[in-house]
């Protein structure tokens, strides 16, 4: 497992164009600042987030109750995750930036759904009966004893969404920035070098000394004196 691991940190990151570069820049930025100025309220990628949350519990509702309660959350984060994940291992820049970005912005629509817990204004969505739709964070909060400090915990899960948003966009593009070094070529045709001690001596390769012997083979011979 280590081995695989240090096997992918070896692998060069694929490059990143300026032009490329810019316009995600100017994308993250962009949705950085529509997302500050909804001031915690639902963003249009949460319509997707939504998607895969209600999937979520359909899923993990297979397992029993409790991960069919927690099913939504969690399958929200995974995906993006795990899709990250994925494009780390293949060291493709552009992917893993994009979902480790929207990885982090699945905080902030967990955290808005959070500070709702005791309050419940929020509309709820199901894909169920909608007679017994409930809170998923009123019914966890309660069931572990901490409803009352429902704002406190979103209030810190948003504040990590933010940061891990804002620091992946700052890694983008330092890591772009970084050349990637390229090893030189071996050249058979090279004479090889053989270090002994504090002396360096220079042979020629088997392929020179080849083609020395034969120039010197094909040189027209003197005439013999008769």
């Amino acid at each position: 497992m280590l081995e695989r691991l240090q096997t992918i940190l070896d692998e060069p990151w694929e490059p990143v164009s300026r032009p490329a570069l810019v316009a995600w820049l100017v994308f993250y930025s962009g949705f950085l600042l529509y997302a500050f100025s909804a001031h915690g309220g639902f963003l249009f990628i949460d319509n997707a987030n939504l998607v895969v949350h209600e999937g979520g519990h359909n899923l993990f509702g297979w397992f029993g109750p409790t991960l069919c309660l927690w099913g939504g959350t969690l399958l929200q984060w995974l995906v993006p995750l795990l899709l990250a994940v994925y494009f780390f291992t293949e060291r493709q820049t552009n992917g893993f930036v994009f979902c480790l970005f929207f990885f982090f912005e699945n905080w902030l629509y967990t955290a808005t759904y959070m500070a709702d817990a005791r309050v419940q204004a929020l509309p709820l969505v199901t894909t169920g009966d909608p007679d017994f739709v409930e809170h998923d964070f009123f019914a966890i909060f309660s069931s572990l004893g901490v409803l009352n400090y429902d704002t406190k915990i979103a209030a810190v899960v948003r504040a990590l969404g933010w940061c891990g948003m804002i620091v992946i966009v700052i890694w983008f593009p330092a890591r772009a920035g970084k050349k990637t070094e390229k090893l030189p070529t071996p050249d058979p045709l090279r004479e090889l070098i053989v270090s002994r001690g504090s002396q360096i001596v220079i042979r020629p390769s088997i392929k020179s000394i080849d083609h020395q012997a034969t120039k010197i083979s094909s040189r027209p011979t003197a005439p013999n004196p008769r």
